[in-house]
């Protein structure tokens, strides 16, 4: 069942349990947008088959925010054009050029090219996977685009984030709704989820300069300001407490500077910052 928002912006909830991210709709007087494919056919069929019980325009548009299976494996089913920024577009490559059948998948996956649940997503969502080919982008931008549904624009731009280099935001200037994908979220390098510390300042400013009142993010559904403003203060409170890759300093550095306890959102941001610190030093031995 999809979720309104308002009059003209809808969206599906993820699911992660099953890795499907949140899925987004915007509806001008002529056209329709969705913000992600979903992680397979599968995902991308549950969502038409909801947005087919609304009366609202054709979609023409399908934005992908950045470059990870699970927002752009169910891409082809819409019908649309598909637009991404040129980063994303380059990291795609190799994902157009795969083979989807048993042996080859697997071959991914031990050469760590893909993850196992990948895998079996498409194994369990994607039939006839023999010819399954995911086609290449109908428009291709760099820093932002306007797109007009009528009476109805859309903002695509590429901000600064401690997730991926390729982030796109899909911003509705009118309505003050911002769809950001995973943007605000960490990031996993060699089994360790991480916070890139240079990265968390910008993020923030980034997405702060966006005149917004719901978040939608790619795998918490939505936010409101004060939530997203709780957010960011926890995440510059864990990032000043973290100068070594001693989480035992971290925790103490908190404690004192904030004279309580870390709650239990703090400690996970504090040990992505201190593994933040640990990649860093590892990059320079």
């Amino acid at each position: 069942m999809l979720n309104q928002l308002s009059e003209t912006i809808y969206y599906l909830s993820n699911q992660n349990d099953k890795e499907r991210p949140t899925l987004g709709l915007v509806c001008g007087d002529k056209y329709s947008l969705v913000v992600d494919g979903g992680n397979s056919v599968q995902h991308a069929r549950d969502f038409l088959h909801e947005i087919e019980k609304l009366n609202v325009p054709p979609v023409k548009y399908v934005v992908i925010t950045h470059a990870h299976w699970d927002h752009f494996l169910g891409m082809n089913e819409y019908g649309a054009t598909i637009i991404m920024n040129s980063l994303t577009s380059q990291k795609m490559n190799d994902w157009r050029n795969y083979s989807y059948d048993d042996g080859s998948l697997q071959g991914y996956v031990d050469s760590k090219k893909m993850t196992s649940h990948c895998m079996e997503t498409i194994q369990n969502e994607i039939p006839e996977r023999d010819t399954f080919q995911l086609c290449p982008p109908d428009i291709i931008f760099e820093k932002s685009l306007h797109l007009d549904l009528g009476n109805k624009v859309c903002v695509l731009e590429t901000i600064r984030s401690t997730h991926t280099d390729d982030s796109t935001v899909v911003y509705i200037p009118d309505e003050k709704v911002i769809f950001l994908g995973d943007s605000a979220y960490c990031t996993t390098t060699n089994a360790l989820y991480h916070f890139k510390q240079t990265h968390l300042l910008p993020m923030i400013e980034d997405i702060q300069k966006y005149d917004a009142t719901h978040f939608l993010l790619g795998h918490e559904s939505i936010c409101d300001l004060e939530e997203m403003d709780k957010y960011y203060k926890e995440l510059i409170l864990a990032n000043n407490a973290v100068k070594s890759t001693s989480i035992e300093e971290a925790i103490e550095q908190f404690e004192a500077a904030n004279d309580r306890k870390a709650n239990d959102d703090e400690l996970f941001f504090l040990q992505g910052f201190v593994n933040d610190q640990i990649l860093q030093s590892k990059a320079t031995e």
